[in-house]
Protein backbone atom coordinates (compact mmCIF):
# COMPACT_ATOMS: atom_id res chain seq x y z
CA UNK A 1 0.00 0.00 0.00
CA UNK A 2 2.69 2.48 0.98
CA UNK A 3 4.61 1.90 -2.22
CA UNK A 4 1.74 3.25 -4.30
CA UNK A 5 1.28 6.42 -2.24
CA UNK A 6 3.96 8.54 -4.02
CA UNK A 7 2.56 7.50 -7.41
CA UNK A 8 -0.97 8.38 -6.26
CA UNK A 9 0.14 11.80 -5.03
CA UNK A 10 2.00 12.59 -8.24
CA UNK A 11 -0.96 11.39 -10.31
CA UNK A 12 -3.31 13.58 -8.27
CA UNK A 13 -1.11 16.61 -8.88
CA UNK A 14 -0.90 15.95 -12.63
CA UNK A 15 -4.63 15.37 -12.92
CA UNK A 16 -5.35 18.48 -10.87
CA UNK A 17 -3.15 20.56 -13.16
CA UNK A 18 -4.82 19.16 -16.27
CA UNK A 19 -8.42 19.53 -15.12
CA UNK A 20 -7.69 22.75 -13.27
CA UNK A 21 -6.24 24.36 -16.39
CA UNK A 22 -9.50 23.81 -18.26
CA UNK A 23 -11.62 25.04 -15.35
CA UNK A 24 -9.30 28.04 -14.96
CA UNK A 25 -9.87 29.22 -18.52
CA UNK A 26 -13.63 29.17 -18.03
CA UNK A 27 -13.37 30.75 -14.57
CA UNK A 28 -11.09 33.52 -15.86
CA UNK A 29 -13.59 34.20 -18.65
CA UNK A 30 -16.40 34.48 -16.09
CA UNK A 31 -14.29 36.77 -13.90
CA UNK A 32 -13.22 38.94 -16.83
CA UNK A 33 -16.78 39.62 -17.97
CA UNK A 34 -17.96 40.17 -14.41
CA UNK A 35 -15.18 42.69 -13.79
CA UNK A 36 -16.17 44.72 -16.83
CA UNK A 37 -19.96 44.46 -16.62
CA UNK A 38 -21.14 42.98 -13.32
CA UNK A 39 -22.81 40.21 -15.34
CA UNK A 40 -22.30 36.51 -14.62
CA UNK A 41 -22.23 34.83 -18.02
CA UNK A 42 -23.59 31.29 -17.83
CA UNK A 43 -23.06 30.90 -21.57
CA UNK A 44 -19.29 30.95 -21.01
CA UNK A 45 -18.96 27.18 -21.29
CA UNK A 46 -20.47 27.23 -24.77
CA UNK A 47 -17.23 28.68 -26.13
CA UNK A 48 -15.48 25.49 -25.06
CA UNK A 49 -18.14 23.42 -26.77
CA UNK A 50 -18.13 25.48 -29.99
CA UNK A 51 -14.34 25.43 -30.23
CA UNK A 52 -14.13 21.68 -29.74
CA UNK A 53 -17.07 20.84 -32.02
CA UNK A 54 -15.91 23.14 -34.83
CA UNK A 55 -12.39 21.72 -34.95
CA UNK A 56 -13.67 18.15 -34.53
CA UNK A 57 -15.95 18.68 -37.51
CA UNK A 58 -13.58 20.52 -39.84
CA UNK A 59 -10.29 18.89 -38.90
CA UNK A 60 -11.38 15.55 -37.50
CA UNK A 61 -14.12 14.68 -40.00
CA UNK A 62 -13.66 16.82 -43.12
CA UNK A 63 -9.86 16.70 -43.16
CA UNK A 64 -9.16 20.43 -43.11
CA UNK A 65 -5.70 21.57 -42.04
CA UNK A 66 -5.60 22.02 -38.27
CA UNK A 67 -4.59 25.68 -38.52
CA UNK A 68 -7.55 26.47 -40.81
CA UNK A 69 -9.99 24.66 -38.53
CA UNK A 70 -8.67 26.54 -35.50
CA UNK A 71 -8.98 29.85 -37.38
CA UNK A 72 -12.65 29.12 -38.16
CA UNK A 73 -13.28 28.17 -34.52
CA UNK A 74 -11.78 31.46 -33.34
CA UNK A 75 -13.90 33.35 -35.87
CA UNK A 76 -17.00 31.60 -34.51
CA UNK A 77 -15.92 32.67 -31.02
CA UNK A 78 -15.55 36.29 -32.13
CA UNK A 79 -19.05 36.38 -33.60
CA UNK A 80 -20.62 34.55 -30.65
CA UNK A 81 -18.90 36.75 -28.06
CA UNK A 82 -19.97 39.93 -29.86
CA UNK A 83 -23.54 38.62 -29.99
CA UNK A 84 -23.51 37.84 -26.28
CA UNK A 85 -22.17 41.29 -25.50
CA UNK A 86 -24.90 42.99 -27.53
CA UNK A 87 -27.58 40.74 -26.04
CA UNK A 88 -26.59 41.27 -22.42
CA UNK A 89 -25.85 45.00 -22.55
CA UNK A 90 -29.02 45.72 -24.54
CA UNK A 91 -31.16 44.41 -21.69
CA UNK A 92 -28.88 45.06 -18.71
CA UNK A 93 -29.63 48.77 -18.48
CA UNK A 94 -33.33 48.14 -17.80
CA UNK A 95 -33.31 44.73 -16.12
CA UNK A 96 -32.14 43.32 -12.83
CA UNK A 97 -29.03 41.18 -12.68
CA UNK A 98 -31.27 38.14 -12.24
CA UNK A 99 -32.96 38.98 -15.53
CA UNK A 100 -29.64 39.29 -17.33
CA UNK A 101 -28.50 36.04 -15.73
CA UNK A 102 -31.56 34.29 -17.13
CA UNK A 103 -30.75 35.75 -20.54
CA UNK A 104 -27.28 34.19 -20.47
CA UNK A 105 -28.78 30.84 -19.40
CA UNK A 106 -31.26 31.12 -22.26
CA UNK A 107 -28.41 31.90 -24.66
CA UNK A 108 -26.60 28.79 -23.43
CA UNK A 109 -29.63 26.56 -23.95
CA UNK A 110 -30.25 28.04 -27.41
CA UNK A 111 -26.62 27.47 -28.35
CA UNK A 112 -26.81 23.85 -27.20
CA UNK A 113 -29.91 23.25 -29.30
CA UNK A 114 -28.36 24.91 -32.34
CA UNK A 115 -25.17 22.85 -31.94
CA UNK A 116 -27.18 19.63 -31.67
CA UNK A 117 -29.04 20.60 -34.85
CA UNK A 118 -25.85 21.48 -36.77
CA UNK A 119 -23.90 18.45 -35.58
CA UNK A 120 -25.69 15.99 -33.28
CA UNK A 121 -25.85 15.09 -29.60
CA UNK A 122 -23.08 12.48 -29.76
CA UNK A 123 -19.62 12.96 -28.32
CA UNK A 124 -16.88 14.13 -30.69
CA UNK A 125 -13.11 14.27 -30.61
CA UNK A 126 -10.17 14.48 -32.97
CA UNK A 127 -6.63 13.15 -32.96
CA UNK A 128 -4.30 14.43 -30.22
CA UNK A 129 -1.68 16.91 -31.33
CA UNK A 130 1.26 14.73 -30.25
CA UNK A 131 -0.08 11.20 -30.22
CA UNK A 132 -1.82 9.04 -27.62
CA UNK A 133 1.17 7.29 -26.09
CA UNK A 134 1.44 8.24 -22.40
CA UNK A 135 4.77 8.64 -20.70
CA UNK A 136 5.90 8.42 -17.13
CA UNK A 137 6.79 11.25 -14.76
CA UNK A 138 8.44 9.61 -11.77
CA UNK A 139 5.86 6.96 -10.82
CA UNK A 140 2.85 8.51 -12.54
CA UNK A 141 1.71 8.70 -16.17
CA UNK A 142 0.44 11.57 -18.27
CA UNK A 143 -0.57 11.90 -21.92
CA UNK A 144 1.03 14.42 -24.29
CA UNK A 145 -2.36 16.10 -24.78
CA UNK A 146 -2.61 16.73 -21.04
CA UNK A 147 0.67 18.63 -21.27
CA UNK A 148 -0.79 20.64 -24.14
CA UNK A 149 -3.73 21.55 -21.89
CA UNK A 150 -1.52 22.54 -18.97
CA UNK A 151 0.93 24.48 -21.12
CA UNK A 152 -1.71 26.26 -23.19
CA UNK A 153 -3.76 27.16 -20.13
CA UNK A 154 -0.73 28.52 -18.31
CA UNK A 155 0.44 30.58 -21.29
CA UNK A 156 -3.01 32.03 -21.98
CA UNK A 157 -3.58 33.06 -18.38
CA UNK A 158 -0.08 34.53 -18.12
CA UNK A 159 -0.67 36.47 -21.34
CA UNK A 160 -4.01 37.77 -20.08
CA UNK A 161 -2.53 38.96 -16.79
CA UNK A 162 0.29 40.68 -18.67
CA UNK A 163 -2.18 42.22 -21.13
CA UNK A 164 -4.36 43.65 -18.37
CA UNK A 165 -1.44 45.09 -16.40
CA UNK A 166 0.95 46.24 -19.13
CA UNK A 167 -1.12 47.47 -22.11
CA UNK A 168 -3.30 50.55 -22.54
CA UNK A 169 -6.25 48.39 -23.58
CA UNK A 170 -5.81 46.26 -20.47
CA UNK A 171 -5.57 49.32 -18.25
CA UNK A 172 -8.78 50.60 -19.84
CA UNK A 173 -10.45 47.32 -18.90
CA UNK A 174 -9.25 47.71 -15.31
CA UNK A 175 -10.49 51.31 -15.25
CA UNK A 176 -13.94 50.24 -16.44
CA UNK A 177 -14.02 47.53 -13.82
CA UNK A 178 -13.28 50.05 -11.06
CA UNK A 179 -15.56 52.92 -12.18
CA UNK A 180 -17.25 53.04 -15.57
CA UNK A 181 -18.51 56.60 -15.08
CA UNK A 182 -15.01 57.89 -14.34
CA UNK A 183 -13.61 55.86 -17.24
CA UNK A 184 -16.09 57.53 -19.58
CA UNK A 185 -15.15 60.98 -18.29
CA UNK A 186 -11.48 60.45 -19.20
CA UNK A 187 -12.34 59.30 -22.70
CA UNK A 188 -12.26 55.52 -22.42
CA UNK A 189 -14.74 53.93 -24.89
CA UNK A 190 -16.69 51.81 -22.42
CA UNK A 191 -18.68 49.76 -24.92
CA UNK A 192 -15.60 48.83 -26.91
CA UNK A 193 -13.79 47.93 -23.71
CA UNK A 194 -16.66 45.69 -22.64
CA UNK A 195 -16.68 44.10 -26.10
CA UNK A 196 -12.98 43.41 -25.71
CA UNK A 197 -13.68 41.68 -22.39
CA UNK A 198 -16.27 39.42 -24.02
CA UNK A 199 -13.98 38.66 -26.96
CA UNK A 200 -10.96 37.85 -24.81
CA UNK A 201 -12.96 35.62 -22.50
CA UNK A 202 -14.51 33.83 -25.48
CA UNK A 203 -11.17 33.25 -27.19
CA UNK A 204 -9.64 31.86 -23.99
CA UNK A 205 -12.40 29.29 -23.62
CA UNK A 206 -12.46 28.44 -27.31
CA UNK A 207 -8.74 27.65 -27.34
CA UNK A 208 -9.29 25.67 -24.15
CA UNK A 209 -11.98 23.64 -25.87
CA UNK A 210 -9.70 22.97 -28.84
CA UNK A 211 -6.82 21.60 -26.77
CA UNK A 212 -9.11 19.68 -24.40
CA UNK A 213 -11.34 17.87 -26.89
CA UNK A 214 -8.74 15.30 -28.04
CA UNK A 215 -8.42 14.15 -24.42
CA UNK A 216 -11.91 14.49 -22.96
CA UNK A 217 -14.24 14.56 -26.02
CA UNK A 218 -17.03 17.14 -26.38
CA UNK A 219 -20.75 17.15 -27.08
CA UNK A 220 -23.41 19.77 -27.71
CA UNK A 221 -24.67 19.72 -24.12
CA UNK A 222 -21.33 19.98 -22.32
CA UNK A 223 -21.11 23.76 -22.02
CA UNK A 224 -23.49 24.43 -19.12
CA UNK A 225 -21.70 22.16 -16.66
CA UNK A 226 -18.40 23.84 -17.52
CA UNK A 227 -20.01 27.25 -17.00
CA UNK A 228 -21.23 26.18 -13.55
CA UNK A 229 -17.76 24.94 -12.64
CA UNK A 230 -16.22 28.15 -13.93
CA UNK A 231 -18.69 30.18 -11.89
CA UNK A 232 -17.95 28.06 -8.81
CA UNK A 233 -14.22 28.56 -9.25
CA UNK A 234 -14.61 32.30 -9.74
CA UNK A 235 -16.84 32.53 -6.66
CA UNK A 236 -14.42 30.50 -4.57
CA UNK A 237 -11.43 32.61 -5.57
CA UNK A 238 -13.27 35.94 -5.44
CA UNK A 239 -15.61 37.06 -8.20
CA UNK A 240 -13.84 39.52 -10.47
CA UNK A 241 -10.33 38.41 -9.49
CA UNK A 242 -8.37 36.64 -12.23
CA UNK A 243 -5.82 35.25 -9.79
CA UNK A 244 -8.69 34.14 -7.56
CA UNK A 245 -10.38 32.41 -10.50
CA UNK A 246 -7.23 30.40 -11.20
CA UNK A 247 -6.84 29.51 -7.53
CA UNK A 248 -10.49 28.49 -7.26
CA UNK A 249 -10.25 26.34 -10.40
CA UNK A 250 -7.23 24.47 -9.09
CA UNK A 251 -8.86 23.90 -5.71
CA UNK A 252 -12.04 22.54 -7.28
CA UNK A 253 -10.03 20.30 -9.60
CA UNK A 254 -8.00 19.05 -6.65
CA UNK A 255 -11.09 18.22 -4.60
CA UNK A 256 -12.71 16.48 -7.57
CA UNK A 257 -9.57 14.45 -8.19
CA UNK A 258 -9.44 13.36 -4.56
CA UNK A 259 -13.12 12.37 -4.70
CA UNK A 260 -12.57 10.24 -7.80
CA UNK A 261 -9.26 8.74 -6.66
CA UNK A 262 -10.31 7.74 -3.17
CA UNK A 263 -14.06 7.54 -3.65
CA UNK A 264 -16.10 7.05 -6.80
CA UNK A 265 -16.48 8.76 -10.16
CA UNK A 266 -20.14 9.23 -9.21
CA UNK A 267 -18.93 11.79 -6.64
CA UNK A 268 -17.08 13.90 -9.20
CA UNK A 269 -19.69 16.65 -9.51
CA UNK A 270 -20.59 16.78 -5.80
CA UNK A 271 -17.70 19.06 -4.74
CA UNK A 272 -18.63 21.74 -7.28
CA UNK A 273 -22.18 22.17 -6.04
CA UNK A 274 -21.13 21.84 -2.41
CA UNK A 275 -18.58 24.61 -2.89
CA UNK A 276 -21.19 26.91 -4.47
CA UNK A 277 -23.47 26.52 -1.46
CA UNK A 278 -20.73 26.91 1.14
CA UNK A 279 -19.13 29.93 -0.52
CA UNK A 280 -22.46 31.71 -0.97
CA UNK A 281 -23.39 31.04 2.65
CA UNK A 282 -20.13 31.70 4.48
CA UNK A 283 -17.66 33.44 2.16
CA UNK A 284 -19.54 35.39 -0.53
CA UNK A 285 -16.49 37.51 -1.42
CA UNK A 286 -14.28 34.45 -1.97
CA UNK A 287 -10.72 33.71 -0.95
CA UNK A 288 -9.18 36.78 -2.57
CA UNK A 289 -12.16 39.09 -2.08
CA UNK A 290 -13.40 40.17 -5.50
CA UNK A 291 -15.01 43.51 -6.03
CA UNK A 292 -18.42 44.21 -4.59
CA UNK A 293 -19.85 46.67 -7.07
CA UNK A 294 -23.27 46.42 -8.60
CA UNK A 295 -24.03 45.59 -12.17
CA UNK A 296 -24.91 47.08 -15.50
CA UNK A 297 -28.49 47.97 -14.70
CA UNK A 298 -27.24 51.03 -12.79
CA UNK A 299 -25.77 52.54 -15.94
CA UNK A 300 -27.16 52.91 -19.44
CA UNK A 301 -24.32 51.54 -21.51
CA UNK A 302 -26.42 51.70 -24.65
CA UNK A 303 -25.78 55.44 -24.72
CA UNK A 304 -21.98 55.00 -24.80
Amino acid sequence: MTSTLPADLIQIVLTTMTVGSMYALVAVGVALIYSATGVINFAQGEFVMLGGMTVASLYGQLGWPLAAAIAVALLVALVYSAGLMVLTTAFAARMSLIGVLIITIGASIATQGTAAWIWDSDTHRFAPFSGDEPFRILEATITPQALWIIGTGGLLIAFLMWFIRATMAGKAMRACALDRAAATMVGIPVRWTILMSFVLSGLLCTIGGIVTTPLTTIDANGGMLLAIKGFSAAMLGGMGSIAGAVLGALLIAFIETLAVTFGSSALKELPTFTIIILVLLFMPRGLLGGRGETGLHHEDLTQR
